[in-house]
């Protein structure tokens, strides 16, 4: 853009002989919010109820080297951090929630749950 341009288009002023352009002030009617309906139990949330979560439990850690790691093979065992009887945990979304045993439910397996960390305040939004 050419300074004769320049000096012509809105948002720029030469420096020097010309004066800046004039600027007015937006003016724009208040708009007030609209309130938010208030949440007083789980029925008014009832919108979410059908908003999928994955759910990870949880057996136990290891950190290894990467050269344990490729040893491994059919048959190999690794050890992990949580020992026989220690509760499992559950997580939602990457979050912990509960804790539990693992049991078989026919021929699929399960937890059943021993212990919930979620209390009301989180399901509320002010818990950690």
């Amino acid at each position: 853009m050419s300074e004769a341009q320049k000096s012509h288009a809105p948002g720029f002023a030469t420096v020097g002989g010309d004066s800046p352009p004039a600027v007015t002030p937006l003016s724009a009617p208040p708009v007030s919010p609209a309130p938010a309906p208030p949440v007083s139990s789980l029925d008014s949330i009832g919108f979410v109820m059908d908003v999928p979560v994955e759910v990870t439990v949880e057996l136990g850690r290891r950190s290894t080297k990467i050269g344990e790691i490729l040893r491994l093979g059919p048959g190999s065992v690794l050890e992990l951090d949580k020992v026989n009887g220690e509760p499992l945990d559950i997580y939602v979304n990457n979050r912990l929630i509960a804790q539990g045993e693992a049991v078989v439910v026919g021929e699929r397996y399960g937890v059943r749950l021993t212990e919930v960390l979620v209390g009301d305040e989180t399901r509320r939004g002010g818990g950690g």
